[in-house]
């Protein structure tokens, strides 16, 4: 008797018609025939009661179904464990433009952590952490995303965001007095997009709309160079080195700040994937969340009092 046979048992029980319980294990229907056979004669009893156009549970296949099932189930749990115990498929964690720097000490000791190389915007490594691309993701999320998309997220950081200007004037600026950028590529910036257009309608700045994906490098100063006020850069701009002619304001009424995020499924299984994911935002702290701006949506903007 074999574990797969009593799979196949099962499908038979619950369709109680061999072609159809054939396609849904994917197999040839004489197969599956032959082997619900060899399976009655291991067990010396009839499971079905079978003529030309019915299919029906013998008595003794019908008390079998609950005990298959449960054995099953916890055969399933074994192969599940015993995986988790392997340790033998790393952790795989993606990224936008950011990770601690400290990300392997971290997890030193508790996971074989494998970082992904193909950086993507953030709403498509949170689609990547859903569909089982990735194990784990740092990017920045709203709550309503992630809980669409089954995910967890935890806070992992946060960039100050500041102005970008022409000249040699360092001081403050209010963020209503500066412009924000949106681009109408919507696959590179959705993410960008959301937060700058709620932005500006909590603030009253200036939204300029491009199509040049000038959100951030070279296109992004040449378009502060023909801007009559400051504009926000993006946390993709980080730390790009500003070019002799520019420099950084700091926004005020409110601070501005991005939050990353590390998202993991709320679903998951993996006990080195939870290990990680737990490692990597201990002691990270509320990062001072209650004092900046935040989009309506976001995560940690519950901290606010």
């Amino acid at each position: 008797m074999e574990l797969r046979q009593l799979r196949y048992f099962l499908a038979v029980a619950d369709e109680l018609h061999f072609g159809r319980a054939a396609a849904r294990l994917l197999i040839a229907g004489p197969s599956l025939s032959q082997q619900i056979k060899a399976l009655e004669r291991d067990l010396g009893v009839p499971l079905f009661a079978r003529d030309r156009r019915t299919v029906a549970l013998t008595s003794a296949g019908a008390a079998l179904v609950p005990e298959v099932r449960a054995l099953l189930e916890r055969a399933d749990e074994l192969q599940r464990h015993a995986r988790q115990l392997s340790g033998s498929r790393p952790v795989r964690i993606g990224y936008v433009n950011w990770l601690p720097p400290d990300l392997t000490a971290r997890t030193a000791g508790v996971a074989q952590l494998y970082v992904d190389a193909w950086v993507v915007p953030s709403h498509q490594q949170a689609a990547r952490v859903a569909d089982g691309s990735l194990d784990l993701a740092v990017c920045w999320i709203r709550r309503s995303e992630a809980a669409q998309l089954g995910l967890r997220a935890q806070l992992l950081g946060a960039d100050r965001l500041y102005a970008v200007a022409v000249g040699t004037d360092t001081s403050p600026v209010r963020a209503k007095d500066i412009a924000v950028l949106v681009d109408d590529d919507v696959t590179s910036w959705q993410s960008w997009n959301d937060y700058a257009e709620e932005f500006a309608r909590d603030t009253g700045c200036v939204v300029r709309r491009i199509h040049n994906g000038a959100i951030t490098g070279p296109a992004f100063f040449d378009h502060v160079r023909v801007c009559t006020t400051p504009v926000l850069n993006s946390p993709k701009g980080q730390t790009t080195p500003l070019p002799p002619d520019l420099v950084q304001r700091p926004v005020v009424d409110p601070e501005v700040v991005w939050t990353w995020s590390l998202v993991r499924r709320e679903d998951e299984e993996r006990a080195d994937v939870i290990a990680a994911a737990d490692a990597i935002v201990r002691d990270v702290g509320d990062l001072g969340l209650d004092r900046v701006w935040l989009p309506s949506d976001d995560p940690y903007r519950a901290v606010r009092g």
